[in-house]
């Protein structure tokens, strides 16, 4: 296959995927009570991970680090986390805020 030909297939299998994500967000309190939000679920290539943690922070003004296939950001941003998703193509009804 032809590299363009192969990189559009590998932007349709991240679609579907995002589509059919099961997302978590939820908050925990880490060390001396600092609320973190932990997103879980994403299914994204680390690199593109990395690439959504920063437009997070960035729009959220917030701290953050992926770590596992999991996103951690600083305090509790739960609804504005799945906003942002949604905004990015993961369907409204995969997201599951706790």
């Amino acid at each position: 296959m032809s590299k363009d030909l192969d990189e559009g297939f590998q932007d349709i299998l991240a679609e579907l995927d995002r589509e059919e994500a099961r997302v978590k967000i939820r908050m925990e309190m880490r060390r001396f009570g600092k609320p973190t939000t932990v997103i879980e679920g994403l299914k994204m290539s680390e690199r593109d991970m990395h690439e959504l943690c920063s437009k997070m922070k960035r729009s959220l003004a917030t701290g953050g680090t992926v770590k596992d296939g999991t996103m951690i950001l600083q305090g509790d941003h739960r609804e504005s986390a799945a906003k942002m998703l949604v905004q990015q193509g993961f369907s409204e009804g995969s997201i599951e805020v706790l």
